[in-house]
């Protein structure tokens, strides 16, 4: 068998979000008061933007980064092991020592590190209240010296999982007595979820608690800025853009294309096609009655997209849910504005018209 060459791994690297860094930096510059949520479009780069601007912080922050993607949580144990992360062979005086003392850079944590005898105790107690006690108190000793930073990416996984009552509303009135009480942390919580983001906006518990940061898709200076690095031509970076917009997710796909010598335009024409045949898929689905929408209610739905790409919206209804669910359409309940997840997604749904147009 013939010896493949192996290649170095190319890594795209983080790219321009001055907009978003700025503003976060202004909130961490300032006490903690109001949690913060960061929402927007699937796979517009929160995550990627979060993550990166914890590695460039002074060395007087600390940051606890708890990802919630992909983690199954029914119950307390499977709450608690996620915000967890077992320090073995220290105590609990090392790890908190380590946090307040060392002063090279700023310290991350994928999760909030403790003991296994700890976390055991915590299993053993059972209840919430002594998790948010343990926390309180963790965060008021490195508050000594440094500055917490507590992000939860993908929150929603929890918010009907239930302790008692739901955790989530439990976990919001922690967050307050953390930021807007003592002023002890500071709390970011990132969600692509925007039924989810409409949820919260509407609570009352949070009015006046917290603020909300936006993060969309770059824009087209940014996008082309991007596809300059990887030398695409004025025909290809128009194609690019055209296609799929600014979605980092898609610009980075096709960066890959374009190094390994692919054909830009059969790459976008490649992607329009699987996401129009996604979309049409859910007709299927009606067709077979596995989900009980109207096909007629779901094309009125795309309908008013044909001529504009972000509509404003008066109240939800049920096919606005769904579409939102199966990550087609996006909303922002601040703005009350709907528009498909991405370029991409828009031109999928004035295909999918054009193709009830031929029946």
């Amino acid at each position: 068998m013939r010896d493949f060459e192996r290649k170095e791994m190319r890594k795209m690297g983080f790219h321009d979000r001055e907009r978003e860094i700025k503003e976060i930096m202004n909130i961490l510059n300032t006490e903690p008061t109001l949690i913060t949520f960061i929402y927007g479009p699937i796979n517009s780069g929160k995550t990627e933007l979060i993550n990166h601007l914890a590695k460039q912080l002074p060395e007087n922050y600390v940051v606890f980064n708890v990802n919630l993607r992909g983690k199954f949580i029914s119950d307390y144990r499977d709450f608690v092991r996620a915000l967890f992360k077992i320090e073995r062979e220290k105590t609990y005086k090392d790890i908190i020592r380590k946090i307040s003392e060392v002063s090279v850079k700023a310290l991350n944590f994928v999760g909030i590190p403790v003991t296994e005898d700890i976390l055991n105790l915590l299993f053993k107690e059972r209840t919430y209240e002594d998790v948010f006690e343990f926390l309180e108190d963790y965060f008021m000793k490195i508050g000594e010296n440094k500055n917490s930073v507590l992000i939860l990416d993908e929150l929603q996984v929890i918010k009907d999982v239930k302790v008692d009552e739901l955790l989530i509303y439990k976990l919001f009135n922690f967050f307050i007595r953390l930021t807007k009480e003592l002023h002890l942390c500071h709390v970011f919580a990132i969600t692509s979820d925007s039924l989810f983001v409409e949820r919260i906006y509407k609570e009352a518990m949070l009015q006046g608690r917290c603020r909300y940061l936006f993060v969309d898709d770059f824009d087209y200076e940014t996008a082309i800025a991007f596809l300059n690095k990887y030398k695409f031509g004025e025909k290809e970076k128009e194609m690019v853009w055209e296609y799929v917009g600014g979605k980092p997710v898609y610009l980075v796909e096709l960066a890959n294309a374009k190094m390994n010598g692919k054909d830009i335009e059969e790459e976008v024409k490649k992607l329009l096609k699987i996401r129009t045949n996604q979309i049409l898929s859910i007709f299927d689905e009606i067709s077979l009655r596995k989900v009980e929408y109207s096909e007629e209610a779901i094309i009125e739905e795309f309908k008013r997209f044909e001529n504009e790409e972000i509509i404003q919206y008066d109240r939800m209804n049920k096919e606005k849910i769904f579409l939102v669910e199966r990550n087609i359409l996006f909303i922002d309940p601040i703005q009350r504005t709907v528009k498909p997840q991405s370029k991409l997604d828009l031109l999928a749904i004035r295909n999918v018209l054009k193709c009830e147009r031929k029946k």
